[in-house]
């Protein structure tokens, strides 16, 4: 798959230039005109997954899974007809992340279809965790499907040339969103709490699968102890001076293998407090995203005032620093009058002097939510480092108390063996 991450197709994403981006929505397919709804005009489908293999953003070898998207026009095929081949592309579980953040910052007034599980969280028995596992890469496919058909669906999000896109468009503007939504110079502590964030929800998600592993490891262990107490109670039915030890040390090794389903039931408690913070995370992920997307209009809205500034200033002077149409036409069709030009500095000082005004009440936003962020951030840190210190240790003590509890088992048996 191609990027396309280039700056002209960033100032298309971004509609800076509005007589381009009328001018591509004019020759974009008539499936996405204005009060359609997509899936009327269009069949669509996650087909089927592969895996694949390549090098990632830090030049490392990667394993992950691509679907294939496929879409055909929804026409009535005659009577013994053939149906249109499909238009196909693969697409990575990312790239449909990156769809749905764009339609969350795009359409905030909208309830956006969820996307179905990245990893295969919190699995414990019998289930495999493996995000590469056919089973749950079946699930997540049907569960991508799902989410492009209630996108196609709404009668909004239907409407979306990035959507469009994203459906038919191999060389897709999809990665340039990221960049539409990156700012110019971004606060490095909320790119740093942002970092944070993302490697702590790693993390945590790795403890609850090793977390989970173990627990049916040790369940499997203690369940066969019951094997043991089993056999002791057949063999001491046929001796008679070891009868008795042996009867009671397979008493021992039943209560040893009943006890796991109260272990576990307590070890879930400490598991639910790790996933709390695994939650979390996306909570400060959202507070970075509020904080660019502030620093974003900032800095756009500084962009918009240079501009009016650079028009004022070859208005006044009379020399044309780029390309324009105006340009072309005052050239074409003589100058604007003394009045008419007067006119449009008039304008165009209103504009700045409101533009200035709005940089300010933008910037005046933009500092006080960094102030009253970080200063709950602060709070989130001391609590965080609290909560889950207090979890691992009561975790440590809980894991102690089970090898205890296990050689006072064996210990128990011991002594019955010696009474033999």
């Amino acid at each position: 798959m191609a990027d396309s991450g280039s700056s002209e197709e960033v100032a298309v994403i971004c509609n800076t230039d509005i007589t381009s981006a009328e001018s591509e929505n004019n020759i974009i397919n008539t499936m996405v005109e204005r009060g359609t709804v997509l899936l009327r005009k269009m069949e669509i489908s996650v087909a089927e997954a592969d895996k694949r293999t390549g090098k990632n953003t830090v030049n490392m070898q990667e394993t992950y899974t691509v679907y294939l998207i496929e879409t055909r026009p929804a026409e009535s095929v005659p009577e013994g007809g053939t149906p249109a081949a499909p238009d196909t592309l693969w697409r990575r579980y990312s790239e449909f992340e990156l769809l749905r953040t764009y339609l969350l910052v795009t359409y905030p007034y909208i309830i956006i279809p969820p996307l179905p599980e990245k990893r295969a969280e919190f699995v414990w028995h019998k289930l495999s965790a493996d995000n590469l596992d056919p089973d749950f890469v079946e699930r997540r496919r049907v569960g991508l499907e799902n989410f492009l058909l209630r996108v196609a669906s709404h009668p909004v999000l239907s409407n979306d040339k990035i959507v469009f896109l994203f459906l038919t468009e191999v060389d897709s503007r999809l990665k340039s969103l990221s960049a539409m939504l990156r700012v110019k110079n971004p606060d490095k502590r909320f790119m740093g709490l942002k970092h944070y964030s993302d490697e702590l929800n790693t993390i945590i998600l790795q403890l609850l699968r090793v977390r989970a592993r173990v627990a049916d490891r040790v369940y499997g262990v203690y369940k066969v102890h019951g094997n043991y107490g089993r056999v002791f109670s057949e063999w001491s039915a046929i001796e008679k001076e070891m009868g008795d030890g042996l009867q009671s040390a397979g008493h021992h090794m039943d209560t040893y293998a009943a006890a796991i389903d109260d272990i576990l039931e307590e070890e879930e408690h400490y598991a639910d407090q790790l996933k709390e913070y695994l939650f979390y995370t996306d909570s400060v992920r959202s507070v970075c995203r509020k904080h660019e997307l502030i620093q974003y209009e900032l800095e756009m809205a500084a962009q918009d005032l240079t501009y009016k500034k650079q028009q004022k200033e070859e208005l006044a002077t009379g020399a044309v620093r780029i390309f324009s149409l105006k340009g072309m036409t005052s050239k074409l069709f003589g100058q604007e009058s003394q009045e008419q030009r007067e006119g449009r500095i008039a304008a165009l000082e209103q504009s700045i002097q409101e533009g200035e005004e709005a940089i300010k009440e933008k910037d005046a936003e933009c500092q006080e939510f960094v102030q009253k962020a970080w200063t709950d951030i602060e709070r989130f840190k001391e609590q965080k480092d609290k909560d889950l210190r207090e979890a691992l240790i009561s975790y440590a003590i809980m894991q102690i108390s089970m090898c205890k509890k296990g050689i006072q088992v064996w210990s128990n048996a011991k002594e019955c063996f010696n009474k033999m």
